[in-house]
């Protein structure tokens, strides 16, 4: 595996991992009891923190990332053993 097509996995990584982080710990202003401000959505989150979510989802990225890559080196699991149709 070349560099520029494990950094591509990697950000696939990445961008998969954020999308299920993003909703973790998120509360609304009527959850927190804040009030809102005019025009906003009642579903913006009250207590979005940016950089714990991107710290979290470069950890948790970066493990998968490396199973994969010790899958790939190692070959634990292959094509033959995701084979869902039996034999054709």
């Amino acid at each position: 595996m070349t560099f520029t097509s494990g950094l591509a996995i990697y950000v696939l990584f990445w961008v998969i991992t954020a999308f299920i982080v993003l909703p973790i710990g998120v509360k609304t202003h009527n959850e927190m009891g804040v009030d809102m401000v005019p025009g906003q959505a009642d579903s913006a989150p009250a207590n979005f923190r940016p950089l714990r979510t991107i710290l979290i989802t470069t950890g948790l990225s970066a493990v998968l990332f490396g199973l994969f890559y010790a899958n790939y080196v190692y070959g634990w699991i292959g094509v033959d053993d995701v084979n869902i149709f039996g034999e054709l």
